[in-house]
């Protein structure tokens, strides 16, 4: 691709000729590649950027999570050390 985020759009038609290349360059380049078609396009991505993007997603819809987040930023930025905790302390709620 030859500039950033741009979309690498092909038809259906292209896709059904060189699917296995396309996705192994979206594998390789982590770059998604949009398959259009009369009823509408859809997105080949890998799974792990995918599943990414979902965890990404879930952490900024819960509230909390993100004040924390947001907090924590604030805080590198202007210098202010981060407090740090133990393993246990982290996953003390899923411990049995």
């Amino acid at each position: 691709m030859t500039k950033e985020n741009e979309l690498k759009t092909i038809t259906m038609n292209q896709a059904s000729i060189d699917l296995p290349s396309l996705i192994n360059y979206s594998l390789t380049t982590h770059d998604e590649v949009n398959i259009t078609t009369d009823n509408g396009s859809v997105i080949i991505l890998p799974q792990k950027d995918y599943e990414t993007m979902q965890e990404t997603l879930r952490l900024l819809s819960d509230k909390k999570s993100l004040e924390a987040l947001l907090i924590s930023h604030k805080n590198r930025d202007e210098g202010i050390p981060q407090d740090s905790f133990s393993i246990e302390e982290v996953f003390s709620d899923v411990q049995g």
